[in-house]
């Protein structure tokens, strides 16, 4: 299996790099975050090895658990799903970066509950860019208002978007997308310094993703297989 995990972490990297190609930009431009939400602990350590660092995970109790048991590696993890009320505890004392905010009640407890010893912790605002009734996130126009409280709050950095596209979207649905997330992206980047992490694409969606300025893409089942639930 770890050699599995190995060959499929090589050829995702592959992918990317075709795709930073194909879009006139450079390789390192954009990062791979590996997602391990329903895998085991055993499985991120392969990939380690196989020199992935980051890792998406989107059950607060399932990823503390394997922050816990690998916290002898040089990992940083990121929490990807959506935030209950009463996991902002878990999350603020264990993860490096979250990628889902999108309600101000959970950013200023997530900054309230973020230990004084550990740097701010990295956040992305998660926009609802489809308008999708089933999926979390906010407006693009609430967006101006939700960076603000986040610049405001001490524990808290804020490092750019992130957005999760409709599923069966066609090519020009999806690109519609993706360059409207770019637009806000670049938009956030003239009044915040510090703006550079664009979320998007995942393993189906990658090069579409990457042609429209992601600088993160979100890659589970390509490199660890089908979840088991």
């Amino acid at each position: 299996m770890i050699n599995n995990i190995a060959e499929r972490i090589k050829e995702v990297r592959n992918q990317i790099k075709q795709a930073t190609q194909a879009a006139q930009r450079q390789p390192h431009s954009v990062q791979l975050l590996a997602v391990s939400k329903t895998k085991p602990a055993a499985d991120v350590a392969a990939a380690h090895a196989a020199g992935q660092v980051d890792f998406g995970e989107n059950y607060v109790q399932e990823g503390v658990q394997k922050i816990t048991q690998l916290q002898h590696l040089p990992l940083t993890w990121h929490f990807i799903g959506p935030i209950q009320s009463n996991k902002t505890k878990d999350i603020a004392e264990h993860f490096a970066w979250v990628h889902s905010l999108d309600r101000e009640k959970i950013a200023r407890r997530l900054s309230q509950q973020r230990p004084a010893h550990l740097p701010p912790l990295q956040v992305l605002i998660q926009i609802n860019i489809d308008d999708e009734s089933s999926k979390a996130g906010i407006a693009p126009a609430q967006l101006e208002q939700m960076a603000q409280l986040i610049a405001s709050l001490p524990q808290l950095q804020l490092r750019g978007l992130m957005t999760i596209p409709q599923a069966d979207a066609s090519a020009d649905q999806q690109a519609h997308s993706f360059a409207a997330m770019q637009r806000l992206f670049l938009q956030l980047q003239t009044q915040y310094d510090q703006i550079d992490t664009l979320s998007m694409g995942m393993s189906n969606d990658l090069a579409a993703a990457i042609a429209h300025g992601a600088t993160m893409v979100r890659v589970g089942t390509a490199i660890f297989g089908a979840r088991t639930n």
